[in-house]
């Protein structure tokens, strides 16, 4: 009976130091070499982990960096220190990258932008209001106002203002993407913060038929365009546009003969606090609904 305990004992014993073995040349073997200045690197990056390097985390950046794929100046999170550091560290080129921020694509808010209903879902949410008919607004391009872009955004770079427009404090907004990807209306957009020339109107809708809706829409009227140097603004489905590749061309002569102020000088944030005094809500009187249209949405 002991003879045949040792020799089962003396059998698993082999198999371990066996298989122990393989594992051990093979680790050796085939080790897959990962540089040691990759951890140096990732510990002076922010661990913002937001994406506005194009990478899914500040590791996998590192990685880039390391590789010479990309400059430590990509990370528009970083300090101007921090990335100096890097560079040092590395010896190379710390390189530079526009900084890119969230803008809105609507200046409408309570006080410009006509109603058509009252929303009561059990979702208080821009998505939720936006599943009802494409929310109570009568432009069905502008903004909702019921903040889904605050709450995901994790550098509490936007909150709401008294007209129920989203603000975005341009220095702590890190261009990660996450109010682009949650709007339901897609009216934020990145774009360089050397940018100052904008136009805060995403509505399609030209002329009397944008004023009905709003008071600060843009009609397509062209005077922005004609007044810009050529190649600057042009009106792309019924809404004028700046050109980001001609922006070291704007000035501020495009916005001068605005009729309704859709078109705007941007020096920082895009949006001030509400101070109570905006224009009419609607510059026409507003076009006639059917009479049995219902007041409130219920989801």
């Amino acid at each position: 009976m002991m003879q045949e305990f040792l020799v089962g004992l003396s059998i698993l014993v082999g198999l371990g130091l066996f298989f122990a073995v393989i594992l051990a040349v093979a680790s050796i073997k085939l080790k897959v070499f990962e540089d040691p200045r990759i951890d140096q690197v990732e510990d002076m990056l922010p661990h913002a982990n937001c994406g506005a390097c194009g990478q899914p985390g500040c590791r996998a950046f590192a990685e880039l960096v390391i590789a010479g794929e990309a400059s430590p100046g990509k990370c528009t999170v970083s300090s101007p220190d921090a990335i100096e550091k890097i560079a040092g560290f590395l010896g190379i080129d710390a390189g530079t990258e526009e900084r890119l921020v969230a803008r809105l694509r609507c200046a409408g808010g309570k006080a410009e932008a006509h109603h058509l209903a009252e929303y009561h879902g059990t979702l208080k949410t821009c998505r939720g209001e936006a599943v009802v008919n494409g929310g109570p607004k009568a432009c069905t391009w502008g903004c909702l106002g019921l903040g889904d872009c605050m709450d995901i955004c994790d550098f509490d770079a936007i909150h709401m203002n008294e007209d129920g427009l989203p603000v975005v404090i341009p220095d702590l907004c890190v261009a990660c993407g996450d109010c682009v990807e949650i709007c339901p209306k897609g009216l934020f957009e990145l774009l360089p913060a050397s940018q100052h020339l904008y136009v805060q109107c995403k509505s399609e809708l030209e002329g009397d038929l944008a004023l009905n809706r709003c008071s600060v829409a843009c009609t397509a009227c062209g005077k922005c365009v004609a007044d810009a140097h050529p190649g600057v603004l042009e009106i792309q489905n019924g809404v004028a546009r700046v050109l980001t590749d001609q922006r070291q061309m704007e000035t501020r002569e495009a916005i001068k003969r605005c009729p309704t102020n859709a078109i705007v000088w941007i020096e920082s944030g895009q949006f001030k606090e509400s101070t109570g005094s905006h224009r009419p809500l609607g510059q026409m009187e507003p076009f006639t609904f059917e009479e049995d249209l219902e007041n409130r949405y219920w989801q």
